[in-house]
């Protein structure tokens, strides 16, 4: 799973997903692309499920971006704990996606296959995504 390999802060406030994505809302790498329609915190297993969906459909043909990285510390307390006690211990790491947000590019493929294995990865997603073309 992806995570940082270490971070100048162990914890995090959980913020606001105000806005739309400005940055990484084109296309920079492949021809196809899957775009992020809503806003969610997106888990490093999430991202890996739907690389792991990808690849599988490709049959490792295509090259695969990730344009998203975990970098968002999500901590929980046990369930037994009680009323104070400080922040809880971190359970995983997410992603702070934004509407606009380019999720996942691929190439290599022919479109049919791109946009299926796109299909089949917006579907381990929490939000409604679309797929885009490059324009060339």
């Amino acid at each position: 799973m992806l995570q940082p390999r270490k971070t100048k802060y162990r914890k995090q406030f959980r913020g606001r997903m105000k806005g739309k994505s400005v940055a990484g809302s084109r296309l920079d790498f492949g021809q196809f692309g899957l775009k992020a329609l809503g806003r969610a915190w997106l888990s490093a297993a999430q991202i890996e499920a739907a690389r792991r969906a990808i690849t599988h459909y490709t049959k490792r043909k295509a090259k695969v971006w990730i344009r998203v990285f975990p970098d968002k510390p999500i901590t929980k307390k046990s369930p037994g704990a009680p009323m104070g006690g400080g922040k809880g211990d971190i359970s995983h790491w997410a992603a702070v996606v934004r509407p606009g947000r380019v999720l996942f590019e691929i190439s290599g493929v022919p479109e049919e296959i791109a946009r299926e294995a796109l299909r089949r990865a917006s579907s381990k997603l929490p939000f409604a995504t679309k797929i885009i073309v490059a324009e060339d």
